[in-house]
């Protein structure tokens, strides 16, 4: 019989895993690996640093059109009817629930302790302070944020922001400045409607239903409201949910992928990312002026 008899011609060659080359294989792999797996984290890092570099940028050319928006304020204007005046009644129903509900809330705390004529200072506070600008803004965010998404998405997708470009008309002066400064300065309005409505519902369980001293109400109410770190340091948060909810909703429809898919994506993320900023930065206005 011939030695060469038994060896199988169709066996492949296979190297052992122990012998010195399938260790060095096993070391090559692993290192393209490692090397593969850096090169994706690297280009996820620079990724989002160059969308941070763009919306810092982008968020710094809108505050430098203000002289140009105060010129042409019919543009302004136009845009505080849309996101103000059409989201006023969803504002102001949601405030006179909210204070309806505070007044039988607080009342029934208070009482516990014998304090129920605190009830008008109780509700102040807690709409003025916090309910009114942090509500404001969720509800401000739901609606006209989406809007404003919606519409940058779609005149993007629509290529009308492009053409625009090509008759040397700057989109973000002529489209978003002024959608810009209509949502800053409509949020402290709607916030200021928000709280003074709930304030009336207030009074009307705590007074008309309940029957807590109109006299105590109002007056405890007035005596310890503060005008400056109370009123004021609450439309200085709307001011800052302004800024912050507009801008987020003008950048998402703005980096919108041109697709009926990218604009309900980017309608959805500004409504989870708004809304998040919001109460991540009320807990960070809070700690400040309550600090100082």
């Amino acid at each position: 019989m011939s030695p060469n008899a038994d060896k199988n011609p169709n066996t492949k060659n296979t190297k052992n895993p122990n012998s010195p080359d399938g260790v060095r294989l096993d070391k090559t792999l692993d290192l393209q690996d490692l090397l593969d797996l850096l090169a994706r984290l690297g280009a996820g890092v620079r990724g989002r640093l160059a969308r941070i570099g763009s919306a810092t940028g982008l968020f710094f050319r809108l505050l430098g059109t203000l002289p140009a928006c105060l010129k042409r304020f019919g543009l302004v204007r136009d845009q505080l009817f849309f996101l103000g005046n059409l989201s006023l009644s969803i504002i102001a129903v949601s405030g006179l629930f909210v204070g309806f509900v505070l007044g039988l809330q607080g009342y029934y705390t208070l009482q516990r302790y014998g304090s129920s004529s605190a009830l008008g200072l109780l509700v102040a506070l807690s709409l003025v302070r916090e309910l009114g600008p942090v509500i404001t803004a969720l509800l401000f965010a739901g609606r006209a944020g989406t809007a404003l998404t919606a519409e940058i998405g779609l005149m993007k997708a629509g290529e009308q922001l492009s053409a625009m470009e090509m008759m040397a008309v700057d989109p973000v002066q002529r489209i978003l400045a002024p959608r810009f400064w209509g949502g800053v300065i409509a949020m402290p309005l709607l916030s200021a409607v928000f709280s003074a409505v709930g304030v009336l519902g207030g009074a009307a369980v705590g007074v008309g239903l309940i029957g807590v001293d109109s006299g105590s109400f109002w007056s405890q109410m007035q005596s310890g409201v503060d005008a400056w770190q109370d009123v004021g340091n609450g439309l200085l948060k709307s001011l800052v949910f302004g800024v912050t909810v507009t801008f987020t909703a003008l950048l998402q429809g703005y980096e919108a992928q041109p697709t009926p898919e990218g604009v309900s994506r980017a309608t959805t993320n500004t409504v989870v990312a708004a809304s998040l900023a919001v109460l991540g930065l009320d807990f960070i206005l809070t700690t400040v002026m309550f600090s100082i």
